[in-house]
Order: structure tokens, then C-alpha cells, then sequence
């Protein structure tokens, strides 16, 4: 037995200095090597994810890491999930073959790699190899792609998923399987006592870059760049590939896209402010064509106190001899200020709504911008756009940086993810990219799956970037929605967007409690702090934001199921420490007096939650 022992401790003595070797995080926890063509991502001594190749074609990838310096990522935001980021890595190096260079980091929450490219000749890029493998069995939430990244994130343990319609048709294999997937993608590597996630994404952007996806064959799910048809000369590098690493907390509370992603280039930011919209179009598809409802949504948001009003599509096409100026003028006589909609008109055009071809050419754009800062609009929101190639992300970035010029803040929809430009151009303060509460117009699916959806979201969607769901309904749309009324106030709290667009009609939020008009009057755009209590996609999910010195806890029930959610075994005592007074928004279960609204002089140990349900703590000091 002695003799098992000492050699044992040799064999681990052996083992030693190879785990030293390896590269490693700042805090230890993430360590890579190479292995082959490719590599591989350790998180605390385990196999969290296989990259068998790396590189691009033509080139025998034998990567070779050497340390480069370390990287200390330390930046406010205006908007987010945390006001001030802070981050650090170990950056290592090697290269790939001719005039190309991997670069790695390895930060405390993540990996992120890159390519360089040096000494182009008018030379169209190369294809990328970059390969993860995701073996069967392993649980995955992944969304099949579209080009608009509206679809849901189903829970399944293989690759073999049937295709959805989408907006972009489908993408399948011989046997009939999807094959195209698209950021971000979450996944559970590891089976084990430790609860170890991984979410899978991109991040940085920039001009003469397309944005990827991901394509798969069995298991390996290659890195794909969209279309790219620029010949480039000098040096280039790819957008940043990110893998996000740890418990479902490290993933939830990441900053990495923007940590990786370039700092504001805006000389002056006084003038952005995040706030809450009131949004018209969930309730009247066709309403921004008539002044009278315009007025309706303007009244409702100068008596919540919200900051903005949307005006959105068809304002061009206003009856009753009204214009867009006198829905704008209006606003600002009642302290709120207006924000408009636009085509981009390279996605839907035919048959889609208008204003059309306003923006496309840069004298146009300017002519846009400069009317819309001159009458006092705050912001355009900008629609339909025709998937992730490399003019699609180039135009995006004219939009905002003539939009910065003229002072508006930017709404993508029916755009590409957020993958950093939040935090380069601060005045992009929201992005759909989500299946969101808009759909309750289009299809009857989403009643069903939209709470199982929801309590997925946090982890999957708006971890990578704002997220412009429009939540918070407690009417009906054209198809009726199953959430309960404290279910759907716990939205705005749980997903983020510096422009929250609250859904209902003003008929509808007029007539809640006091209580609930008053907290959507306070309700913040902007958070000091996020973090998360308790969750598991598809099935619960409990975030404390923290605005000021006020917590504000929200929490939904994605099942059909009468759980309690026992946040008492949380560290919900730690985090919000010193709490004076506790409002808590509960469901009642009573449908027709659905509110159950408490003043608590300490947090509760257990929440009982209804099928599909919710709550909300409001904890001031």
C-alpha cells in the first residue's frame, strides 16, 4: 500500500509542471493548451470545450502558445448590466503560418481569440477552420439561426433538432436535421458536482468584417463567416471569437463582449440617456399613422413619468391632415420626449411598411438625421435588415456614427446580436434580436412556450448585450398571452435594454394599483450591478439589479408547475445587506384581483410562485 502511494504522489509530481505549463487565467480557474490543429479550454482542471481546429484553410494549424502581456479591462458604461466593468487576462500568442497569428486571452470569466492577418495583396479572406466539438448527451440550448435571431432556445442533448421555418428559410442536412445555429449558444460540458456552463458567441465588430454562425456536421460546429466580398490589402484580424465559462452566475453576470470590444469613440456622451419607452405597435400594428392614438401613448407615458414615447412604423403616412412634426411637437409640450422608426430597407422592403430609402445613401442619411435632430426627435429605431454580411455590419456602423453626429440614440430590430458595439458607440442603447413579447401579434406558438422562453432569456440572449423584448403586458394582444401579472412586471426588471419599451395598451397600465404605476414610474434603464440569485434556463430564473443604493429583485416561474422558490438558501442576504423597507409584488392567484401587494420588514425565506408566474422585491435602504 506505501509502494501505491509513493507512486501515486510521483505520478502526480510528473503531472505537476505540465499543468503549469498550460496558459492560464489571471484567477486560475481557465486554463488552455494545444492540441493538434486546435485547442483546449480547461475550467478548474476539467475539459469544458474541444476547438480541434483553429486557423484558416491552406495553413497546418500547430498552434504554439508564448505569453504576450497581461490585458486589464477597466471602462464605465452608460447603459448595461453593470455600470463599471472591470476584467483581466493573460494574453498568449503563436503563430499559424504564413503572415497569420493567433491570438489568445485568457480572462477570468472567459476565452476570447482572434486572427491576424498581415500583408494582404487585394486578397479576399481566407475561409476559417475554427471548430468546436459539442459532443451528444451534453445539454444544449441553442437557437437555430435566422437573420433576425428571433426564435427560442430549446433545451436538448443532441445535435439532431429539426428544422423551424424562419424568416431566412432553413438549413439542413441529408438527413434532415438543422445545421446553421447562431450566437449565443449555451451549453453544460460537464456533469459533475460543479455546475459548469459555457456560452459560445463573438464579439468587436468592425469595418471590412462579417459577422459568423455557426454550421455543423454531427458533433463539430464550424466557426462560418457571413459574406464577405471585400478584396483587402494590409493587415486585418477577425472579429473576436468568445466562450464565456463558469457557473451560471460567472455567464449571467460576464461582461466579456464589451470587455473585448473597442472603447467608446464618442468625443461627448452627455446627451445619452437610457429610460423607458411607451411603445405603441404591440397594441396597434398600424397606430403611428394616426394622431390620436400617438397622443393616447404620449399622455400615458407623461403620466408614468416615463422619459420617451415611440412613434413607430407608417408615421409617414399620418391621416387627418396630421404630420409626424405635430405627434413630435405634442410630445415635447408634455415633457416627453419622441424617438420615430425607419426602414433600413436592405431586408423587407417590398411589401413592408414605410418610411423607406431614407437612410441607404450617406447624403440622404445625413439629410435624415440633421431634420429629425432639428425638429427635437431623441432617437430612431431602425428595422429589417438582411442578416449578418460584411455590408450589413459596415452599414450599421454608418447609422451610428451619423446618428451619434446628430445627437439620436439608436434601436436596432430585425438586426444582428449585440456583439460590443454598446459599449464602442454608447448611443446604441438597445437591440431586438430576440424572440420577444411581439410575437403575440404573429403566431399562436408563442402563448405557450413564451414563460418557459423567458426564464431562458437571462441565460442565453441578454447575457451577450441589451435585449429590446418589449415586455410587460397585462392585457391581451391578437394572441393571448398565459403569463400572470407579476410574471410580466418581473420582466422589466429581469432583461436588460437601456430603452425598455413597455408593451400594453396606456388603458391597461392606467388601470393597475398604484402601487405598480408607481413602480414603473422609478423603474431604472440603468444598472450599477446585476446579479444572479438563483435559476435554471427554461425553468426559473431570479436576478437582483442594483439602481443607486435601491435593489430591485424580480423572478418568474417558467413552468406550468406551483413551485416555491426558496430564495432563502440564496446569498439574496448578502448581496442587498442593510434593507430598510421591502415592497414586494406578488400574484395573488385571483384572477379577478390578480395583485398581492406587500410592504415586508425583511426578505422572505420562500416565495410561492404561480403556474407561470412571478415576483418582484423592491428593496430600498
Amino acid at each position: 500500500m506505501m509502494r501505491k502511494c509513493l507512486i501515486s504522489l510521483a505520478l502526480a509530481g510528473l503531472m505537476l509542471p505540465a499543468m503549469a505549463q498550460r496558459p492560464t487565467s489571471p484567477n486560475g480557474k481557465l486554463a488552455i493548451e494545444a492540441a493538434g490543429n486546435g485547442l483546449r479550454l480547461y475550467y478548474q482542471n476539467q475539459l469544458v470545450l474541444d476547438i480541434p481546429e483553429v486557423g484558416y484553410e491552406g495553413q497546418m494549424a500547430k498552434p504554439a502558445l508564448s505569453f504576450v502581456k497581461k490585458v486589464k479591462a477597466d471602462y464605465q458604461m452608460l447603459a448595461g448590466k453593470r455600470l463599471h466593468a472591470t476584467n483581466e487576462a493573460n494574453e498568449y500568442a503563436t503563430p499559424l503560418g504564413k503572415n497569420t497569428k493567433l491570438v489568445v486571452r485568457l480572462y477570468n470569466d472567459g476565452l476570447a481569440f482572434r486572427y491576424e492577418l498581415s500583408q494582404l495583396a487585394d486578397e479576399l479572406l481566407p475561409k476559417e477552420k475554427t471548430t468546436y466539438r459539442i459532443p451528444e448527451g451534453v445539454s444544449r440550448w441553442f437557437q437555430q439561426w435566422t437573420d433576425a435571431y428571433e426564435g427560442f432556445f430549446p433545451l436538448t442533448t443532441s445535435y439532431k433538432t429539426l428544422p423551424v421555418r424562419s424568416f431566412s428559410g432553413t438549413f439542413k442536412s441529408a438527413d434532415g436535421w438543422n445545421i446553421r445555429w447562431g450566437y449565443p449558444s449555451l451549453f453544460k460540458p460537464v456533469d459533475d458536482i460543479v455546475q459548469v456552463f459555457a456560452l459560445i458567441s463573438e464579439a468587436n465588430i468592425e469595418r471590412r468584417q462579417s459577422a459568423s454562425c455557426l454550421y455543423n456536421e454531427g458533433e463539430l460546429y464550424r466557426v462560418t463567416p457571413d459574406k464577405n466580398d471585400l478584396k483587402i490589402s494590409g493587415d486585418w484580424h477577425s472579429p473576436w471569437r468568445v466562450v464565456i465559462v463558469g457557473e451560471l452566475a460567472d455567464i449571467v453576470e460576464s461582461t466579456l463582449i464589451t470587455d473585448v470590444s473597442e472603447p467608446c469613440k464618442l468625443q461627448d456622451t452627455s446627451w445619452i440617456h437610457p429610460g423607458v419607452v411607451s411603445w405603441i405597435y404591440w397594441a396597434y400594428n398600424h397606430g403611428s399613422d394616426d394622431y390620436n392614438i400617438i397622443c393616447k401613448y404620449i399622455d400615458m407615458a407623461a403620466t408614468l413619468h416615463l422619459p420617451y414615447m415611440l412613434i413607430d412604423a407608417e408615421w409617414d403616412r399620418m391621416k387627418d391632415g396630421k404630420t409626424v412634426e405635430d405627434a413630435v411637437n405634442y410630445a415635447k409640450s408634455k415633457g416627453v420626449k419622441p424617438m420615430i422608426w425607419y426602414n433600413s430597407s436592405v431586408g423587407w422592403v417590398d411589401g413592408a411598411p414605410t418610411p423607406k430609402y431614407r437612410l441607404n445613401k450617406p447624403e440622404d442619411r445625413e439629410k435624415e438625421f440633421a431634420w429629425c435632430e432639428k425638429i427635437g426627435v431623441a432617437g430612431v429605431k431602425i428595422d429589417f435588415f438582411s442578416g449578418d454580411n460584411q455590408m450589413n455590419m459596415d452599414y450599421c456602423l454608418d447609422l451610428l456614427e451619423c446618428a451619434a453626429k446628430h445627437h439620436l440614440l439608436v434601436n436596432f430590430h430585425g438586426a444582428t446580436i449585440p456583439r460590443g458595439w454598446q459599449r464602442t458607440y454608447p448611443n446604441l442603447l438597445s437591440t431586438e434580436a430576440v424572440y420577444g413579447a411581439e410575437w403575440y401579434n404573429n403566431v399562436p406558438t408563442f402563448t405557450k412556450q413564451a414563460a418557459s422562453h423567458n426564464a431562458t432569456l437571462p441565460f442565453t440572449r441578454n447575457v451577450i448585450g441589451p435585449m429590446d423584448y418589449t415586455p410587460c403586458a397585462f392585457s391581451d394582444s391578437q394572441h393571448p398571452h398565459i403569463t400572470s401579472h407579476a410574471h410580466e412586471l418581473a420582466l422589466t426588471v429581469l432583461f436588460e435594454s437601456g430603452l425598455q419599451h413597455l408593451a400594453d395598451r396606456p388603458e391597461s397600465f392606467l388601470a393597475q394599483p398604484k402601487e405598480v404605476q408607481d413602480f414603473l414610474s422609478e423603474l431604472p434603464a440603468v444598472w450599477d450591478d446585476t446579479r444572479l440569485v438563483m435559476g435554471s434556463p427554461g425553468y426559473f430564473a431570479i436576478l437582483a439589479r442594483r439602481s443607486g443604493k435601491t435593489w430591485y429583485v424580480a423572478g418568474i416561474n417558467g413552468t406550468d408547475e406551483n413551485p416555491y422558490l426558496n430564495i432563502g438558501n440564496s446569498d439574496l442576504g448578502k448581496i442587498v445587506k442593510g434593507a430598510k423597507k421591502i415592497q414586494a409584488f406578488y400574484d395573488s392567484g385571483d384572477a379577478n384581483k390578480p395583485w398581492d401587494i406587500k410592504v415586508l420588514n425583511q426578505l422572505p425565506a420562500q416565495i410561492p410562485c404561480q403556474p407561470r408566474g412571478g415576483f418582484v422585491l423592491k428593496i430600498t435602504e
